[in-house]
């Protein structure tokens, strides 16, 4: 990548959004390349997430006002997500200097293919979990990876990297990251090595997603391939060359070993079985549910792809620390009430979580939940509505409460006329038809979310199990403090 990070240190960057998920990771890898970045958020000038900006800020990052004042040089290059309206300052000031515009997935496109070799973890759930698994196999390998990740990756926090979703590799080492396919941006990426997890409902038609995954399979020159989801595995054909993995599906290349599979509160184990030499390898995660341990068999196909042994990186993840936002366990109250804080935002990944929640441990016997779900926006909301509630509705019993405040709202011109009262109206009319499912309900602010969350755990009989309270939803920081709030309230 020698020419690339060259040309990369040519002219200045400007991040519009630089705190974002998908946009801070990339900001330090750049600058960790040596290339000059400055940038904006409406997050800063709104007083959110004080803490992650100022720490951009020691790290020498230039942040400006987003009022099109960072813009100041023809030699700037402006990234922007696609979604950022042309009214935006720096979208009005870079078209006035000329400035290139590069949205963020075609700059991390660019990187991803001038790699040595790269590794691109695809699918509608998981990818953030599947990136941080794969980078800490090759860091733990000693191949020094570069890593773009949209979540924190606990295994690289540090004093002076709190925000440690972004590892900067050597010169020739390999680029791991996850790639979308909620824009169809996964079409720009050429991996050596490409993953795939699942194919399910999320941004775009079961439809576009068969297009855009098997022509992500079909690039690359090896696919790591999920044989237990039936949407993934109809597109392995597409593959080159195939490693599959699954956990039921004794066809795979990577498998568990029938009856293995030991859950507990907090982590889940089993026996790894290569089936391409026969070699079986004792696996112990300290992050829990069967999802998780698909994301597992899922990095160690990928690892295994890139040249790493299997039981190498078997031993690997038994240090794996987990990501920030993904079944992070906040706290546990004096009453025995944990609160989990929770990334969940589409049908896949809050089943993944309530899938969790409700799996037997052992001789333990699980209390009641209560889940909080905010819903990262309201084009998404109508368009996986009804399958979320539907999956509410499904995975929880009559003992538990689902609770619904607004969903996320910046600005603009989304149309807000379908909210979060159908998405309880829904929830509670499938479970009057079954009988079986949650008590849900919708409350507009957030605060007297919290409130009434604190006086149902509260409400529980000490003689019964502890409720187990979870914040779920996406594209907003402050659902972790939210949570660290919930907790401090029930003392």
């Amino acid at each position: 990548m020698t020419d690339t990070a060259q040309t990369l240190r040519s002219h200045p960057w400007f991040f519009c959004g630089i705190g974002g998920s998908g946009m801070l990771p990339l900001a330090l890898i750049l600058r960790g390349m040596g290339a000059r970045v400055s940038g904006s958020d409406r997050s800063r000038e709104a007083g959110r997430s004080r803490e992650k900006f100022a720490w951009l800020e020691s790290l020498g990052f230039t942040l400006f006002p987003q009022d099109g004042s960072g813009i100041s040089t023809p030699e700037q290059v402006l990234v922007a997500s696609a979604a950022v309206e042309d009214t935006v300052p720096e979208v009005v000031r870079a078209k006035e200097l000329g400035c290139a515009r590069m949205s963020r997935a075609e700059l991390l496109a660019s990187l991803v293919n001038a790699a040595t070799s790269s590794i691109a973890i695809g699918g509608t759930s998981g990818k953030s979990t599947v990136t941080g698994m794969v980078g800490w196999i090759l860091t733990h390998a000693g191949r020094d990876p570069t890593i773009m990740n949209g979540a924190v990756m606990k295994n690289f926090v540090a004093a002076d990297a709190p925000f440690a979703s972004a590892r900067v590799g050597g010169v020739a080492a390999p680029f791991v990251s996850e790639v979308d396919e909620s824009d169809g941006s996964i079409a720009l990426y050429r991996p050596t090595v490409a993953v795939l997890g699942n194919v399910s409902l999320d941004h775009k038609s079961l439809e576009e997603l068969r297009a855009l995954f098997g022509d992500f399979l079909e690039r690359a020159s090896v696919a790591c391939v999920n044989l237990d989801d039936a949407e993934a595995a109809a597109l392995a054909g597409r593959a080159r060359a195939l490693v599959g993995f699954a956990i039921d599906n004794t066809a795979a290349d990577i498998g568990v070993v029938p009856g293995s599979i030991v859950q507990g509160a907090a982590s889940i184990g089993s026996e790894v079985i290569d089936r391409r030499d026969g070699s079986v390898h004792a696996l112990r995660l300290k992050v829990p549910g069967r999802h998780n341990l698909a994301n597992a068999l899922a990095a160690i196909a990928g690892a295994s792809a890139a040249g790493v042994p299997v039981g190498e990186a078997v031993a690997a993840l038994a240090e794996f620390k987990g990501l920030a936002r993904r079944f992070d366990i906040v706290g546990t109250s004096g009453a025995g009430v944990m609160v989990i804080d929770d990334f969940g935002h589409n049908p896949d990944k809050v089943a993944a979580t309530l899938a969790t929640l409700k799996a037997p441990t052992g001789n333990e016997t699980n209390g009641p939940v209560i889940a909080f779900f905010q819903p990262h926006g309201y084009g998404p909301l109508r368009q996986m509505g009804a399958e979320l509630a539907a999956t509410f509705a499904r995975l929880l019993g009559p003992q538990d409460r689902v609770i619904l405040c607004d969903p996320v709202y910046f600005g603009g011109t989304v149309d807000r006329s379908l909210g979060s009262e159908r998405i309880v109206a829904l929830i509670g009319g499938a479970a009057a038809t079954s009988g079986t499912g949650p008590v849900a309900e919708y409350i507009p602010s957030r605060e007297d979310c919290a409130a009434r969350m604190v006086e149902l755990a509260g409400a529980t009989p000490s003689t019964r199990p502890a409720p187990r309270i979870v914040v779920m939803g996406a594209r907003d920081d402050t659902l972790s403090q939210f949570a660290g709030d919930i907790l401090s309230k029930l003392g």
